[in-house]
């Protein structure tokens, strides 16, 4: 039987972090659910015959700035281009983009699948405007303008994903770099960005390019993993009962779990690309393309080694904490007073756990974080110091995420100071031994798994206060003088 190998590229349209559309002055509404349909619009962007239009800087900047990130080669002389097709949300009948001269091309974006490292190609990153939205509505569509004419940044990858693995570590790659530089929100809920997944499978070995398909509109990393899944598994079935996979764009129906064709897949010609006439080639000098490279921020693989040689981190721990740039800060925030690495390791480790557990399960992102990162640096101070022990800092951990409060006033609040002194766990050890005869004898009989038991009732006796080490040692001492 055939081995079959999966051939995927991806094109992510990044909506833009600016203020005004692309080619006009009326304002962005980057959540189109809390604006009244059809009130951010002018005769530009509703393609109004006269309007003419004019290029947003900020725009170019930040498509610029994103091709710098990944790497890419910067035109100095680009071109936009009248995209022509006809559908309802596309005012003009055309789209105005970048065919020929894309502001950035040929850069590169390394990703990490388990322990192996890859490195996938850029082919483009270019600027256009998108279309309004559409609103099914029984038999009709509503049509928003709001949406038509905000700046857009579409990223072209190479064909080199050969895996779901690899497409889904590419894709939160590109969304984090994103959100590094500020260019896009990346909300994918938003619609802020979106994924187009082109795939054809190939006989395992092969270099050959076969007939590929193209997934339109996938907005989460679940939906892109799934219908990417499905079209490879769809494909392979077709190619091994003799058929022909179709050069096609498809949908993805998130409900049944499967692709569906909407229409024959158009070729470069069949947009009948031509220069725009109403923009001027746009030329990027040399200099301003240093000044843009200079507001660049540190970029999440270098973060990761320099978390990696400055504290200490493995690299599983160092790429968690720099995958978001808030969480980043907030590690960097926490450690600002520490100077031991193994406090870095322990600030890594409640980041990863007991606070990236209660993300998940509160749907927070960091910026909603009620626990300040002093407030996380003091409770790992209190548990190295053996005021609190582990179990107990959890749940203090808990109230503070609750409430916001610093661990010394839960700790104070609700009497849950460790218990380190000996004499005090020595009465406490005593009274369950006098307690429990029966175990007790059973241990000092030779049933030494006993201690393990004696050692919870201590913790149990103490509400989970006893410092452990301490009231292992008085309890094996105590246990020793009965014997």
């Amino acid at each position: 039987m055939t081995a079959w190998e999966p051939v995927i590229g991806l094109e992510v349209h990044a909506e833009l972090l600016t203020q005004s559309k692309i080619f006009c002055s009326c304002a962005v509404i980057h959540d189109y659910a809390t604006a009244q349909p059809n009130t951010h619009v002018c005769p530009v962007c509703m393609a109004l015959p006269g309007s003419l239009p004019v290029i947003n800087a900020r725009a170019v900047e930040y498509t610029i700035k994103m091709g710098l990130a990944l790497g890419c080669t910067i035109g100095e002389f680009n071109i936009f281009a009248r995209k022509n097709y006809f559908y309802p949300d596309l005012p003009k009948g055309y789209q105005i983009s970048q065919y020929e001269h894309p502001l950035c091309q040929k850069g590169w974006l390394e990703i990490e699948v388990g322990e192996s490292a890859k490195r996938i190609g850029i082919t483009r990153v270019h600027l256009e405007e998108d279309t309004a939205k559409l609103t099914h509505v029984d038999d009709s569509s509503l049509v928003d303008l709001n949406r038509a004419g905000v700046p857009l940044m579409e990223i072209v990858s190479d064909p080199d994903l050969h895996s779901v693995e690899e497409l889904k570590a590419y894709a939160t790659k590109l969304r984090a770099i994103l959100r590094y530089i500020g260019v896009s929100s990346g909300d994918m809920e938003k619609g802020a960005v979106r994924f187009e997944s082109n795939v054809s499978i190939r006989p395992a070995g092969s270099s050959e390019l076969f007939t590929r398909t193209e997934i339109k509109n996938l907005n989460s990393f679940r939906a892109l993993v799934r219908a990417t899944e499905y079209e490879i598994a769809r494909q392979i079935r077709v190619v091994e009962s003799g058929g022909q996979v179709v050069q096609e764009t498809m949908g993805w129906n998130e409900t049944r779990g499967e692709t569906f064709s909407q229409r024959g897949k158009e070729h470069a010609h069949d947009y009948r690309y031509f220069p725009e006439p109403d923009l001027l080639p746009l030329e990027v000098s040399r200099e301003e393309v240093e000044r843009i490279r200079a507001t660049l921020p540190e970029l999440p693989d270098a973060k990761r080694d320099r978390f990696m040689a400055d504290y200490g981190l493995s690299r599983y721990d160092a790429n968690l904490l720099v995958a978001d740039r808030g969480v980043a800060d907030y590690f960097e925030a926490c450690t600002a007073n520490f100077r031991p690495q193994a406090s870095f390791k322990a600030v890594a480790n409640w980041m990863t756990g007991e606070l990236f557990r209660l993300m998940n399960e509160t749907g927070a992102d960091i910026e909603r974080v009620k626990v300040k990162p002093g407030d996380l640096a003091a409770l790992v101070e209190l548990v190295g110091a053996g005021q609190v022990n582990q179990n107990t800092a959890k749940a203090v951990f808990g109230e503070m995420y609750a409430t916001g409060q610093p661990p010394a006033a839960i700790i104070e609040r609700k009497g849950l100071a460790q218990i380190s002194d000996a004499e005090t766990l020595a009465a406490v050890v005593e009274r369950v031994l006098d307690e429990n005869p029966k175990p007790l004898g059973e241990y000092l009989g030779g049933k030494e798994p006993l201690f393990k038991w004696f050692l919870g009732q201590v913790m149990k006796a103490t509400r989970g206060q006893a410092n452990p080490q301490v009231a292992q040692e008085v309890l094996q001492s105590a246990l020793e003088r009965r014997r």
